[in-house]
């Protein structure tokens, strides 16, 4: 399949007759026909209720089944909120300061050096090596400040070391990739340069070194059990792999091969920073949370003071933080603990509110929480190589439909 993304102009005449949540299911559906994915659903809710759930097309491409409501989706970075709440509930416990430095409880990464390029022999660049200027702290790990790199976004001798070193591979566990960090260079000094990494999987075990259990047991017993997140997992039991979602395995926009994780059996490598699957309920069960400051169903995860410092921007006093080319929040937004930060109304190419915050995943799963308008949007849908394309355009989409 060899797919173009056009715009059929009948269909957009046709839809700007339409009411706007009509338009949304009509212009998702017309790219299932097109070809362009197999399928998707989403679910909106405003001020408490769920106000539009769809699921269309296919669940797999393979295979005739509808795509369901119920369906479940590696939902990859996604994850990364999640943890960020289970750690903010051991601050809320006193078990640990944000300031605190990561080593007080990961002794392994104490002492750690920042990598630099050098001018080697024929002037070939060589990695040299530099003091710390101070630790990362816990805070560091939640905003992405703390040097570390996922070593593939951009290039340079620190991040082709994570390659070289197979950090994040499929034998790692948690504990050896704390111990793999330990023998590598940091990317950028610590607090000064906000970086894509693997901060969120150091704050999985850090969670599994303070806790005493794995990160499944931590968010199993925190989180999931007491929001009733039943299908949010690392991995999909036998039984209910009959409503996993799959993507094309060739993407029919760019031809990249497409690779997902394998979630039919239990991982050794728990990532906090992107092992988790999810449905579109359970991820709004998560989301409405925080967007009722901390409470649901009279289940209270974390106090509403905490969740307004994970929802505000941490980047503010750091001018050089958002610098580097790979700042992925963009323009109009910082990063809070866990979620990117809507700073200013404008800027950014998406429409959105002051303080609204998001984060996604690899695979095209997205989701945001816009406190001004009382909004919650969740797309799911497994497209890695048209990611950015549908958060754009399913949140230019749902923003069209608010009419009061």
């Amino acid at each position: 399949m060899n797919a173009e993304r056009k715009v059929n102009m009948s269909d957009f005449q046709a839809s700007s007759t339409v009411q706007p949540l009509e338009r949304l299911n009509r212009v998702i559906a017309s790219h299932i026909a097109d070809g362009l994915i197999p399928g998707a659903a989403m679910l909106i809710a405003r001020r408490g209720q769920i106000v539009h759930q769809q699921a269309l097309g296919r669940q797999t491409p393979d295979d005739a089944a509808p795509m369901r409501l119920d369906s479940i989706f590696r939902i990859y970075s996604m994850t990364k909120p999640i943890v960020s709440v289970a750690v903010m509930m051991l601050v809320e416990e006193g078990r640990l300061l944000l300031s605190h430095p990561v080593s007080r409880y990961l002794p392994e990464l104490a002492n750690l050096q920042v990598g630099l390029t050098l001018s080697g022999l024929e002037d070939q660049p060589a990695l040299g090596l530099a003091p710390a200027q101070r630790e990362m702290t816990v805070q560091d790990l939640l905003r992405h400040t703390a040097g570390l790199t996922y070593g593939i976004f951009g290039t340079s001798l620190v991040k082709s070391s994570y390659t070289e070193a197979g950090v994040g591979g499929p034998d790692t566990s948690n504990d050896s990739l704390i111990t793999k960090l330990a023998t590598l260079p940091l990317a950028y000094q610590p607090g000064t340069t906000w970086e894509y990494s693997r901060a969120t999987d150091v704050l999985g075990a850090l969670l599994e070194r303070l806790c005493g259990k794995p990160l499944d047991a931590v968010l199993e017993e925190r989180i999931f059990r007491p929001l009733g997140m039943h299908d949010t997992g690392f991995w999909v039991p036998i039984a209910q792999q009959h409503r996993l979602a799959e993507g094309y395995a060739i993407d029919p926009v760019t031809q990249q091969a497409v690779h997902l994780l394998n979630v039919r059996e239990r991982p050794r490598f728990l990532s906090g920073g992107g092992g988790l699957v999810s449905t579109p309920l359970d991820y709004w069960r998560f989301a409405d949370m925080l967007l009722r400051g901390g409470e649901l169903d009279g289940v209270r995860i974390l106090s509403r003071k905490l969740v307004a410092l994970m929802t505000s921007d941490h980047l503010a006093s750091l001018p050089q933080a958002k610098s580097g080319a790979s700042y992925l929040p963009g323009p109009g937004y910082g990063f809070g603990l866990g979620v990117a930060v809507r700073t200013a109304a404008g800027e950014s190419a998406i429409p959105g509110s002051v303080g609204d915050y998001h984060w996604s995943g690899l695979a095209g799963t997205y989701f945001w929480n816009d406190p001004q308008e009382q909004l919650t949007a969740i797309w799911m849908v497994q497209a890695q190589e048209q990611r950015e394309y549908y958060r754009q355009l399913f949140r230019n989409l749902v923003y069209a439909s608010l009419i009061d």
